[in-house]
């Protein structure tokens, strides 16, 4: 294989007037126009090379600070889910609430975050448990709870339920997770969720029991979802989706309606799934005009009444 000789190790030529000593104006021009650019070349790549460094440093910094706020988020997040889990502890004693106790106990040096933290925290507890956060002592910042959550369609769905608020607006959340996940959600992702409320699957809740159970025994036994395999997963994986009596019972818009007050949101800002809602409420209507046609069109009949 050929190689390029080095220039180090040869001898350079020059000029007849170096040989003397002398350079004529037409020489020392070139010379001059020869090395310039060569200067100036290596000033460029010094340049040139110390840009790179400032970018690796600056993506470092953006790196650094996007890592920083997801840290916060979370902590955050966290944050919010203890303290709902601290006042519904607390309701169970039926005993008032103060600021103090949850600086102390859960906030912690958040307590700067307190309003944006309580707030968060009577969100998931009236959309999610049921329950109203009232403020009833405001020079000593006291609270209690209150039990509002009311059926979502009719009365009957509630009893169900076993006319536990808390339990459908578990089973709220669930279908809200299954209708933003295209309409499935596996297994884990139901578990991760209940994980981020602050509840362990396979742990006892003193609202919901053991959760694990009453979504297994309950919801999916009485068809509020449906439980099953996902095909060609090795190890097997399962998956939840909308049980029949969930169609049934409960609107797609209405899900919607409930995942965008968690998330402070119109529901037209997932327009996907909004779409989807509003197909599903064309669907229910006309077969609620078929239904009652119908059962005008029977009501006449036994009345012997000829509509033609």
């Amino acid at each position: 294989m050929l190689q390029t000789p080095e220039s180090r190790g040869l001898p350079v030529p020059q000029a007849e007037g170096e040989k003397d000593g002398g350079h004529d104006g037409e020489t020392r021009a070139r010379t001059a126009s020869q090395e310039r650019p060569k200067e100036e070349l290596g000033a460029g790549r010094e340049e040139g090379a110390a840009e790179p460094a400032l970018t690796r440093k600056g993506a470092r910094a953006l790196a650094a600070k996007a890592l920083a706020r997801r840290r916060a988020c979370r902590r955050l997040n966290r944050t919010v889910a203890e303290l709902v889990q601290f006042l519904l502890v607390k309701d169970k004693k039926k005993s008032p609430i103060t600021r103090s106790e949850m600086v102390k106990y859960v906030i912690g040096d958040l307590k700067a975050l307190f309003p944006d933290i309580i707030a968060r925290a009577a969100e998931h507890l009236r959309y999610v448990f049921g329950f109203e956060l009232k403020q009833f002592d405001r020079k000593h910042h006291t609270y209690i709870l209150i039990n509002k959550l009311k059926p979502l369609e009719e009365e009957e769905e509630e009893e169900d339920l076993g006319g536990d608020g808390p339990r459908l607006g578990l089973l709220m959340m669930i279908l809200g997770l299954i209708y933003m996940r295209g309409n499935r959600a596996r297994e884990a992702q139901v578990w991760e969720m209940l994980h981020r409320l602050g509840m362990q699957p396979a742990k006892y809740h003193f609202l919901f029991g053991y959760p694990k159970r009453l979504i297994m025994e309950d919801f999916v036994q009485q068809r509020y979802l449906s439980y099953r395999r996902v095909p060609h997963t090795s190890p097997p994986e399962y998956e939840f989706s909308w049980g029949p009596r969930s169609n049934l019972e409960i609107s797609k818009m209405k899900v919607l309606g409930f995942v965008a007050k968690l998330h402070k949101k119109e529901p037209q800002h997932w327009p996907v799934q909004y779409r989807e809602a509003l197909a599903d409420e064309a669907d229910r209507a006309r077969a609620k005009a078929r239904a009652e046609a119908s059962m005008r069109a029977r009501a006449s009949a036994r009345a012997g009444i000829h509509l033609w």
